[in-house]
């Protein structure tokens, strides 16, 4: 099945992309020229590489932007979560 590239620029001051497959969800991205992000915002991210020394993970977060996960800044809930369903 094909991906998809949805982009919803109808408001100048906003533009959000979707990447999809079929009825799911692989990639969003929502940019706006009034909010910059912020330390506390929320991603859908992937683990490219775990840092044991460090006690942390480095993340990609869509195209070509990667940050950097504290494992201290895991919810404890997540945990609890089948390894399946993650």
């Amino acid at each position: 099945m094909a991906n998809k590239m949805l982009i919803d620029a109808t408001h100048p001051e906003e533009t959000r992309v979707v990447v999809s497959r079929g009825s799911r969800i692989e990639e969003f991205d929502f940019e706006s020229a009034s909010r910059k992000p912020l330390r506390g915002n929320i991603y859908l991210a992937k683990v490219t590489r775990v840092e044991p020394s460090l006690q942390a993970a480095f993340v990609e977060y869509g195209g070509n932007r990667h940050g950097f996960l504290a494992f201290s800044e895991i919810h404890p809930d997540y945990y609890q979560i089948p390894v399946a369903d993650r």
